[in-house]
């Protein structure tokens, strides 16, 4: 078999397919997947028994209803619950004891389960990249590859935060989940590559966003064991703090009998789909907080009535505050990867090493997901093994016996289809921008988004340096005498990527002359999309949202420009800085030490 028909079915393979997502080796929650006794079922909320809750009237209350218990979220919950009464509403599940959250080998199968119970929740762009978001308590740090690795010193002072207050709150996140990882073998073979083509200097491990090479944490134990924002809430106050998973809120509601709308409660369906309320306390500086990502966030500020008018009149949603900006500057960094083929089985790796240029690309690889038996053996259901994309199937040929045919056929290939990894190579900071609206007026949906990827020329212009950096390094003599891969077939290479890479983007194929062409045909994602409630134009300095009172927005939807090479470190750490520093405003200097 040729390399460019290994690689094809190596991803095509590697995405394959069931249309019911029920396999041996999914993680399914069980009786002890509560691993705090603050965590319950939406099921058994009631307003007049919650724990910690001062009384109003016939209702208990909280001083603090953050919606979505993830990556921010989660950090967030925990360190305003040293004080104040706190509810934290999670869509999804418990991650605890999930196998396919757990753990580093199951990375590719937790995004291949789209059940509706899954971790991740797959949503398609229109611009034709299929992607992820997280639908379980810890969010995005459930279903990443884990790399952890602050924002740098320009990014913290462009978003205006407090400097000390930022170092305070990073080590808070690190000395509980994040580790330095054993480097293995094709991240080894990729650091000493790009120190070869001149990607200096190298800054060893570290934590810190710096040029030049480096070997970043991860959120993964030396075991492959996997440590979420969710084992944060380790630190709640479990006397303040009452968590319910699968607990979906339909809007906020709003007290507009007053100049200025003021937040007073959200409304919340159980995994029963019984309706619930839960109510803000009447104290001053009680808030609702959402924490639902860069989708969710903008989505359900629509959904409660603040957002362009005529789109919500458009929905017959009764308009609380109309705001043009929310939904808006949406972005994600593309990625393109160039998989290259090597004659032996390599082990598994995610995110270690990376490449940092001035000129915003970054360099990343990962390796061995596709040649585990389990890969070729079983189903994983719709999403790719390797990179989370679907099928190259198209949906209308998607039938049942396609995918049946693909599964029984992919137990007979050779076992070297699936040996191999990849160099990913992603742009910081695009300049293309898109936006989210709302399609309907169901919560569970996701709204449309568009990212306009490759847009603005100077995105472009950087992923063509990119490529060609990659392909600089798999010619470097470090990475030939570990893949053996033979450094004069890099169009090959790139051939086979726009054969097999999976998106609905048309491809053109045998014009890798034209790397411009191969960026546009290759785009996927990393998962870093970010926007929809920006600072200064949704929410102010202090992510309270313009024109209301008692609501905040914290999570990446407020980020103009996703931080570090990952985001989840400075995402997590902002749940902390923000609940320090509200606790500060109310309590004193002294407040959350």
């Amino acid at each position: 078999m040729d390399w460019v028909g290994a690689v094809k079915i190596f991803l095509l393979c590697c995405s394959l397919l069931c249309l019911c997502a029920a396999t041996a080796s999914q993680g399914k929650e069980n009786s002890s997947e509560y691993r705090y006794p603050f965590i319950r079922r939406a099921s058994s909320f009631s307003s007049t028994s919650s724990p910690s809750a001062s009384q109003s009237g016939s209702h208990k209350t909280y001083d603090y209803i953050i919606v979505g218990g993830g990556t921010a979220g989660c950090p967030l919950a925990a360190t305003l619950s040293q004080n104040f009464s706190v509810l934290l509403l999670e869509r999804g599940g418990a991650p605890f004891d999930n196998v396919n959250v757990s753990y580093l080998k199951n990375f590719h199968i937790s995004l291949a389960d789209t059940s509706p119970t899954s971790a991740s929740q797959v949503f398609i762009s229109t611009d034709g990249v299929f992607n992820s978001r997280a639908r379980v308590l810890g969010g995005g740090t459930c279903i990443n590859a884990g790399f952890y690795t602050r924002a740098s010193t320009r990014y913290v002072a462009n978003a205006g935060w407090d400097a000390k207050l930022v170092n305070e709150s990073y080590p808070w996140i690190e000395r509980q989940i994040v580790h330095q990882p054993k480097l293995a073998p094709w991240q080894k073979a990729l650091r000493d590559g790009l120190l070869e083509v001149g990607i200096s200097p190298f800054n060893g491990f570290t934590f810190d966003h710096l040029y030049g090479t480096k070997v970043g944490g991860t959120i993964f134990d030396e075991s492959g064991k996997r440590h979420t924002a969710a084992d944060l809430l380790a630190e709640a106050n479990p006397e303040k703090l009452s968590v319910l998973v699968y607990a979906r809120v339909q809007k906020i509601m709003f007290d507009t009998t007053a100049k200025r709308p003021r937040a007073v409660g959200v409304i919340f369906k159980d995994e029963n789909g019984n309706q619930h309320q839960a109510f803000l306390a009447k104290r001053r500086g009680s808030e609702i907080i959402l924490s639902c990502g860069a989708l969710g966030s903008p989505q359900m500020l629509m959904l409660s009535g603040i957002g362009p008018k005529a789109e919500l009149k458009k929905l017959n949603i009764s308009v609380v505050l109309n705001n043009r900006f929310v939904g808006k500057g949406m972005s994600d960094n593309p990625m393109n990867t160039v998989f290259v083929p090597t004659n032996r089985p390599v082990e598994q790796s995610l995110i270690q090493t990376v490449g940092i240029t001035k000129k915003g690309v970054y360099i990343e690889a990962s390796s061995g997901f596709g040649q585990s038996s389990d890969s070729i053996q079983y189903n994983h259901g719709m999403m790719s093994a390797e990179i989370g994309q679907l099928s190259t199937i198209s949906p209308r040929h998607r039938t049942a016996q396609a995918i049946r045919e693909y599964a029984e056929s992919k137990q007979y290939l050779p076992h070297e289809a699936f040996m191999g990894g990849f160099i990913l190579e992603k742009i910081a900071s695009p300049l293309s921008k898109g936006h989210l609206y709302l399609t309907n007026t169901n919560v569970d949906d996701n709204p449309s988004i568009t990212f306009n990827y490759f847009s603005h020329p100077y995105d472009l212009e950087r992923c063509v340096e990119g490529i060609r950096m990659v392909e600089k390094i798999v010619r470097t003599q470090h990475f030939i005498n570990y893949t053996k891969c033979n450094e004069k077939n890099f169009d090959k290479l790139l051939n086979m990527s726009v054969k097999a890479n999976i998106n609905l983007v048309p491809k053109h194929t045998n014009d890798t002359k034209s790397v411009e062409q191969f960026c546009k045909d290759t785009v996927i994602t990393i998962w870093h999309y970010h926007g929809g409630c920006h600072v200064g134009k949704v929410v102010n300095h202090e992510h309270k949202v313009l024109g209301v009172h008692r609501l905040r927005v914290i999570d990446g939807s407020t980020f103009k420009e996703s931080p570090g090479t990952n985001p989840q470190a400075t995402v997590m750490m902002m749940g902390r800085y923000m609940g320090l520093k509200i606790l500060r405003e109310r309590l004193g200097a002294a407040a959350g030490k």
